[in-house]
């Protein structure tokens, strides 16, 4: 999908030519997801200051890594990308994106300490090269709903994960089609999360990808003891909006972007539900740091503008505004400080779990490679009946020789 030409953004255009000042090169823009009209819409002041046109092409996530690599092969990419956290390494590793080492000191704007903590650094480089620069931090919460807790006997949302779990047991009980929690089957960074909160990490002392500490162990039983007590849907097409609307599981964990959607979409249930800070298993309550960064493109023919885009990206009335218009944390210190922000209650839950977030082990090839073996073992035994122990043997195997070195 490419966006016409706004006629704020001619007229701008239309001024340069009269005034006989070259036109810039138009950038184009790879958006991931749905949020393509409000990308057009939050870039629109840019196009208009600087005269540069930026077209935005919507990608669906399922189909990123088609995209990469046919764009790689061809050397027919965008100027920009968004890029998700757990592809990060992916794109780097083909070579698909533009070193910025040398190249950052001339923007002002995207200079690392300009970002929130724990946001730049191993967020948005590969091998010690920056690679990209922050966009959109992203962490995930525990949503509950108080109307239905409350019904339960539950006066405050869990604060440890064995908590969540008897809890959950407790709602599933009130009947036919009602559950306690949701587990994507999709999401395969849940699963590290309750890792880290049990002690451990699935990247051992030498960087190489192991599931074989007691932190994990840990992170499976609490995986698979969820299902085994019914207390979460089997259905891989789950709606987690609509659940959480619905009722039908009144606990789970996301993101931000969630609480846009609930809002917007059952607005009678405002006062009915909330947010808190992850629940706490044996050692912590870390949440996984994830939001995505914007790359520049090797093979860009407008790296100038490129970089200009971002800086404006990264000012932080742009950032709130996203927000505003998205319902996605910024990356900029600033612009978390924002009263926009900083006086929302559910703004102040984020902040608090991002101080205590990390990011996924920095693998080539997350998703369709150790995250899709992890999934792939957890929902065999969970939805299949698979042997526990071989499950856990094969992913073993299937991830051997994977590092993030």
């Amino acid at each position: 999908m490419r966006r016409t030409t706004t006629i704020s953004a001619l007229a701008g255009l239309a001024t340069l030519l009269l005034s006989g000042t070259a036109l810039a090169a138009p950038v184009t823009v790879w958006i991931m997801g749905d949020s393509s009209a409000n990308f057009d819409a939050l870039v629109a002041p840019f196009e208009t200051e600087t005269g540069i046109d930026v077209e935005t092409v919507a990608i669906p996530w399922d189909a990123v890594d088609e995209k990469l690599t046919t764009s790689v092969a061809s050397g027919q990419g965008p100027d920009v990308v968004q890029i998700g956290l757990s592809k990060l390494r992916t794109f780097a590793d083909a070579g698909a994106l533009l070193p910025l080492n040398d190249l950052v000191a001339g923007y002002p704007g995207l200079a690392p300490e300009n970002f929130a903590d724990g946001v730049a650094g191993d967020a948005t480089a590969v091998a010690g090269q920056i690679v990209s620069v922050p966009w959109i931090s992203d962490t995930r919460v525990l949503f509950y709903r108080k109307d239905i807790l409350e019904a339960a006997g539950f006066a405050n949302p869990p604060a440890t994960w064995d908590e969540l779990r008897a809890m959950a047991k407790t709602l599933t009980a009130r009947g036919d089609g009602q559950y306690g929690y949701y587990i994507p089957q999709w999401d395969s960074p849940l699963p590290v999360v309750m890792t880290w909160d049990n002690g451990g990490d699935i990247v051992n002392a030498d960087g190489n990808v192991d599931f074989t500490s007691p932190g994990f162990a840990a992170a499976v039983d609490l995986y698979t003891g969820l299902h085994a007590d019914g207390s979460v849907p089997k259905n891989g097409d789950f709606d987690q909006t609509q659940g959480f609307i619905s009722g039908i599981a009144p606990m789970l964990v996301s993101g931000p972007y969630l609480a846009k959607a609930i809002a917007g979409a059952a607005p009678e249930l405002d006062g009915k539900w909330g947010i808190t800070t992850l629940p706490k298993g044996s050692a912590s309550g870390t949440s996984l740091f994830a939001g995505s960064n914007m790359g520049v493109f090797a093979t860009t023919d407008a790296p100038d503008e490129s970089l200009k885009l971002l800086e404006f990206l990264s000012k932080p009335e742009t950032q709130v505004e996203w927000f505003k218009l998205n319902g996605e944390l910024p990356s900029v210190k600033a612009a978390l400080a924002d009263p926009a922000l900083a006086d929302d209650p559910l703004v102040t839950v984020y902040a608090a779990q991002l101080a205590d977030a990390k990011v996924l082990p920095m693998v080539s090839n997350w998703d369709g490679g150790v995250g899709s073996e992890l999934l792939k073992a957890l929902n065999s035994i969970v939805l299949t009946g698979a042997d526990r122990a071989t499950a856990l043997a094969n992913l073993a195997a299937a991830t051997a020789g994977e590092s993030i070195n």
